[in-house]
């Protein structure tokens, strides 16, 4: 659980630490709000396995979405995840079905592993898709083979939310924590934070933490408290 909101050390007199427990959130295709910003990127996950090229990299934001669809595409085409690594078995898992590679720019890898990956996959007709913060040409990437065939590969970029997918997601996250929320906090909740899915997941989880300890229903005054110390952390 996130810690940037120190709830306990505003807690006042009768207040009780709620007890924490895990939310998931829903990461089915049915549960995917889908928006303008996310359409191509659906679009390619469910045209699976008939792409335009057998590498696909979903490039975007923390919190964008990326993990989502990475998981929907897992379960529908049965993908094993690969670490590109030095030693790693990753291409001979590439040659036998799809796999997934996830936050290639943080997690990194080895160019060779990640050029036979990618031969493998091409050799033996499978798939595999990518999930990136930040495009392949800005992964500084030497070997030359290997920046042509990023160059190759489809790549489809997730943009920034918009009000209306923030408030839909919102509402889906308190769902998930089987909470109901009025529309106009959520509306003043949408208009104060800042614009990204990751400070949306924050918030309610930070306000839902909030609401148990005071034994409060969620309201403006709430919202308010936990929008302010988000942005207090953040500087």
């Amino acid at each position: 659980m996130t810690d940037s909101i120190k709830v306990a050390g505003r807690r006042k007199s009768g207040e009780q630490l709620p007890l924490v427990f895990n939310h998931h959130s829903a990461s089915s295709r049915d549960d995917l709000l889908v928006s303008d910003r996310l359409a191509a990127a659906v679009a390619i996950v469910d045209a699976w396995p008939h792409w335009p090229a057998p590498v696909v990299i979903l490039t975007g934001p923390q919190g964008s979405g990326k993990s989502h669809l990475a998981e929907i595409w897992r379960q529908q085409s049965g993908a094993k995840d690969i670490v590109p690594t030095p030693g790693s078995d990753a291409s001979i898992v590439a040659g036998l079905g799809p796999v997934l590679f996830e936050d290639a720019d943080r997690v990194g890898f080895d160019e060779v592993e990640l050029f036979h990956v990618i031969n493998s996959v091409k050799q033996n007709g499978q798939s595999l898709l990518m999930t990136s913060r930040t495009w392949p040409l800005s992964w500084n990437v030497q070997l030359p083979d290997l920046r042509s065939r990023l160059k190759a590969a489809t790549l489809v970029e997730i943009g920034e939310p918009d009000e209306i997918l923030l408030s839909q997601v919102i509402v889906k996250l308190f769902a998930d924590r089987q909470l109901a929320i009025d529309e106009r906090i959520v509306d003043y909740i949408v208009q104060r934070m800042e614009r990204s899915l990751a400070t949306a997941q924050e918030v309610v989880e930070q306000l839902d933490q909030l609401a148990l300890a005071r034994r409060a229903r969620i309201s403006k005054v709430l919202a308010s408290e936990v929008l302010d110390a988000l942005a207090n952390a953040r500087g």
